[in-house]
This record gives C-alpha cells, sequence and structure tokens, in this order.
C-alpha cells in the first residue's frame, strides 16, 4: 500500500539486483538516473501494477549493465558471508502465473512494467538487454511500433505487449527469438501479415486477437495476394520473376527482333566477303544437272 513517487534513492545502492514493488499505489514518471552506473547490477525489475506514468524509463534501460551480458551460470543468488547459508527467493509474475522462486538463479533476468500508465513509444535500446528472459510491458498505453531490435533480445521466453496503442507490423526479426515459449500481442492495433518459421508457427490466436489488422497463421483472416502467405520463391521462380519484371515482353520481342536482323545482315555481309565458296558450288551444279536435263529432253 506504498502511495508515493518512485523511489529513486534506490538507485545509489551499487550493489541492488532485486527491485520488486508492484501492487502498491506508485505515481507519476520515472525520471532517469542521478547518480551514475544507477542499477547496473539490476536483474529483476518489478514495477507491475501501479499508476506510473509518462515514457518508459530509457535512461534507465541504457544502465541496466547486468540485464546486457548474458550469463550462463546456474548458480544462485545468495550472502557472500560464509557464516551464513541464506539465499535469496522471490516470487514473481512468471509467463502469466504467480511463481514462487525459492532460490533466484543468477541468469534469471525480468523487466516487468505491466499495468501502469506508461505513454509513448518502446525505445530501441529495450534491445540491448540481451539476457531478458521475460520482458511485461502490457496494460499500458504505449503508441508507435514494435521496435525491430527487440529481436535482439534472443533469451527471451516470455514477450507480453498486450493492451496498448502499438501499430504497424510484427517485425520479421522477432522470428529469430528462437526460446520464446509465451507471446501476447493481442488488442493492439497491428497489421500486416503476422511472421512465419521457426517459434511463430506454434502460437495460437490467443496471442493476435484484438488486432483487426493482421493477418495470416494461425487467424482465419487470408492475407491480400503476394502478403505474408507466399511460401518462397525457387530460383526458377526467382528467375522468371526477374525476367519478367526487369525486362518485360514487350522489351524481350524487340530484343529477339534486333538479333535476327543483326544477324541476317552479318550473314550477308560474310557471304559477300568470302563469297560462299561451298554455296555458289551448290548453285552451279544444280544449274548444270536442269541443263543436262533440258538437253536430253
Amino acid at each position: 500500500m506504498i502511495d508515493d513517487t518512485f523511489p529513486s534513492f534506490l538507485e545509489t545502492l551499487p550493489k541492488l539486483k532485486v527491485v520488486i514493488l508492484r501492487s502498491n499505489k506508485l505515481r507519476g514518471s520515472l525520471k532517469g538516473p542521478t547518480v551514475k552506473d544507477s542499477f547496473s547490477k539490476l536483474q529483476i525489475f518489478d514495477l507491475s501494477n501501479n499508476s506510473l506514468s509518462g515514457p518508459l524509463p530509457t535512461e534507465y534501460f541504457n544502465n541496466f549493465k547486468a540485464m546486457m551480458s548474458i550469463d550462463q551460470d546456474m548458480d544462485y543468488m545468495r550472502t557472500k558471508n560464509v557464516s551464513t547459508t541464506y539465499v535469496y527467493s522471490v516470487q514473481l509474475a512468471w509467463k502469466g502465473s504467480k511463481t514462487l522462486f525459492p532460490k533466484i538463479q543468477i541468469a534469471l533476468t525480468t523487466l516487468d512494467l505491466s499495468c501502469n500508465k506508461f505513454t509513448g513509444k518502446i525505445p530501441e535500446s529495450l534491445g540491448k538487454l540481451k539476457s531478458l528472459k521475460q520482458l511485461n510491458l502490457s496494460h499500458n498505453s504505449l503508441i508507435g511500433c514494435i521496435q525491430p531490435s527487440m529481436g535482439n533480445l534472443t533469451n527471451l521466453e516470455w514477450l507480453d505487449l498486450s493492451s496498448n496503442l502499438l501499430a504497424g507490423r510484427i517485425p520479421q526479426e522477432l522470428v529469430d527469438l528462437t526460446f520464446l515459449q509465451v507471446l501476447n500481442l493481442s488488442y493492439n492495433q497491428l497489421e500486416g501479415p503476422i511472421p512465419q518459421g521457426k517459434q511463430f508457427n506454434t502460437f495460437e490466436n490467443g496471442s493476435y486477437e484484438g488486432n483487426l489488422g493482421l493477418c495470416g497463421f494461425p487467424l482465419q483472416v487470408k492475407c491480400n495476394k503476394g502478403e505474408g502467405q507466399q511460401p518462397p520463391p525457387s530460383n526458377f521462380e526467382k528467375q522468371g520473376s526477374m525476367f519478367e519484371e526487369g525486362f518485360g515482353w514487350k522489351a524481350v520481342t524487340m530484343g529477339y527482333g534486333c538479333g535476327f536482323v543483326f544477324g541476317v545482315s552479318i550473314g550477308y555481309v560474310v557471304f559477300r566477303a568470302r563469297k560462299a565458296a561451298w554455296f555458289v558450288k551448290m548453285v552451279e551444279d544444280t544449274v548444270k544437272k536442269r541443263g543436262s536435263s533440258s538437253r536430253l529432253v
């Protein structure tokens, strides 16, 4: 029930790894860091279910150094005091369900700013947070497009951008998120064909519902001809397409005509220049035979 603005003094804690302040009454905007390297060790940042407003904290994202490096270490967060065996635990909304983590893996990174009043565009700098396992920006008032740079979040397992005002197409780059298990882009203003391939072939209708402009699998709405649903062209089709688009039949016909005239002209010149002995001999033989035949008659 904390009723206040975001406690910016937390920036001064250089070893802070986990901030969970969800389901309070935090309000106002996140103005960005006031000290150098603030939140550089942060791995879990959960401010969901508050009343925070204004743009997303882009400058904070640029400081989340621990979320930028991929750590495959399966160790757990624990106190460094050898006299104790305390291991940190946490409860998170994990892939849509509240989950208790009795131990926090070093590699666990999550950013949850859902159910607030954030506005503006999704910053491109989010694509730097390559170690993120889950990203939840749902139920805000975000506008603009889904940044193609989010295709760099190759460790992402859960992406929820639902219930915003996002528009434009779903970037093809998101197909590269091969660890993605849960995708929710519902209730936005997205349009165009849904990307195909890899994990995108496993997502169902619920991932896209409420976007009237979307088309293609798994939706029943088919895309217009040439959009989304056409398989990759074969080499023959590519050549045929290039042949048609690059030259055109009229141009090809003109080319054949010019070539024929040119060939006949060259043949005539050669004929005149070399006198085509074999051809002359053949004609002379024919004439002689006809002459002999007429004399016999």
